[in-house]
């Protein structure tokens, strides 16, 4: 054995032994995390996502992955000639858009995680908030002010909802059975109807009902910055509340953080929103003392 080998084996030690203290505290517990963004479109950075969600499993904590797809929706919207438009960022979703929602959410890009899973080495499980019961979703209403009158006007988002009540046993039956969930943000109304689920929101919910030890959040930035654009490493609900009062969160930030103060005030552990761009993020933020991204946790 030549010395650059021996360094390079011994840098690898050094990592297992900085993680140990993490494997020993969260051996175990359920991380939810939600994948999204730009990551989702490039093959490699789907294969290192994957890889890092079956070493997690490997290592004996229980990864819940809930995805996204709005712009797979949205190619095959046009594809299809169907006309979206969009409110606070929400797709309005009327029941020709709900249906090819499910199609793509539940059908193509759930499985095709799942594969990547598998190839990967891990056993996961494809399912929807519909399966088991799991999610019940009520329908999502959201207000416009008028500029001019200053009024509040209801808006109707066709078939958007938000989770009502969780059922996490096939959640946690297909965790003890060695598996990793993949979840589409899809819900089930007790009016009978489908609704269609902002996947940092379902992400939200089930890290909430589990009481995960971790809610992850990537995205396509380093984090939450401050008003010098600098990454701030820890916030509490108190901190987000200043820091979007003086301006510094704004923009699609506002409602992933909200998800997050959501989830830490009703039983998750922490939240972190991390650049899910960066390779192995989520295992940088975890399993060493340096860390990535921005951790939130609930006020003392």
């Amino acid at each position: 054995m030549n010395a650059d080998t021996e360094r390079q084996m011994l840098a690898k030690a050094e990592v297992l032994i900085e993680a140990l203290p993490y494997l020993q505290r969260y051996a175990g517990r359920s991380f939810v995390v939600k994948y999204g963004g730009h990551a989702m479109g490039d093959p490699a950075m789907a294969q290192a996502f994957a890889h890092d969600v079956v070493l997690l499993k490997t290592v004996g904590i229980n990864p819940v992955v809930v995805h996204g797809g709005g712009p797979q929706i949205g190619a095959m919207l046009k594809k299809l000639g169907v006309e979206s438009s969009f409110v606070d960022g929400l797709r309005v979703t009327d029941r020709a858009t709900a249906e090819i929602a499910e199609m793509v959410l539940s059908g193509a890009i759930n499985k095709e995680l799942v594969g990547w899973i598998a190839r990967a080495g891990g056993k996961a499980l494809g399912i929807s908030g519909k399966d088991g019961n799991m999610v019940t979703a009520a329908k999502l209403t959201r207000t416009v002010t008028d500029p001019d009158s200053l009024i509040e006007q209801a808006i109707d988002l066709g078939f958007v909802g938000e989770p009502q009540v969780i059922d996490t046993a096939i959640l946690e039956t297909a965790s003890s059975a060695g598996m990793i969930p993949v979840v589409a943000p899809i819900g089930a109304g007790l009016d009978g109807e489908t609704y269609n689920i902002n996947a940092d929101t379902m992400a939200g919910a089930l890290a909430a009902a589990l009481g995960a030890a971790r809610l992850f959040l990537l995205t396509d930035v380093a984090g939450v910055l401050d008003a010098n654009k600098r990454l701030v490493s820890n916030l509490t609900p108190t901190d987000i509340a200043r820091l979007t009062a003086e301006g510094a969160i704004s923009g699609g930030m506002i409602p992933k953080l909200e998800t997050c103060v959501h989830a830490v005030e009703a039983g998750c552990e922490a939240a972190v929103v991390l650049d899910g761009r960066v390779p192995h993020a989520m295992l940088l933020e975890f399993f060493t003392s340096r860390g990535a991204g921005t951790l939130i946790r609930a006020d003392a």
